[in-house]
């Protein structure tokens, strides 16, 4: 079942990330740890926020919060 990008919450973890991008866990993870933008540790969670992950995705100079 697909959802609209504005179901999801304003913080994703990593399954999220998986669905949205129809990807395995394993690629998932290797994208989160890759440093292709800015994520949050918490604890053994991942959480990334969705404008982030959306500006990273749509291809925006900004993804990182960097200008």
């Amino acid at each position: 079942m697909y959802k609209q990008l504005e179901d999801f919450p304003v913080v994703l973890d990593v399954d999220d990330i998986k669905e949205i991008l129809g990807i395995g866990r394993r690629q998932a993870y290797e994208l989160v740890n890759s440093d292709s933008f800015h994520i949050v540790r918490v604890g053994r969670r991942i959480k990334v926020a969705k404008d982030v992950f959306i500006d990273w995705l749509q291809g925006n100079k900004n993804y990182n919060g960097v200008d």
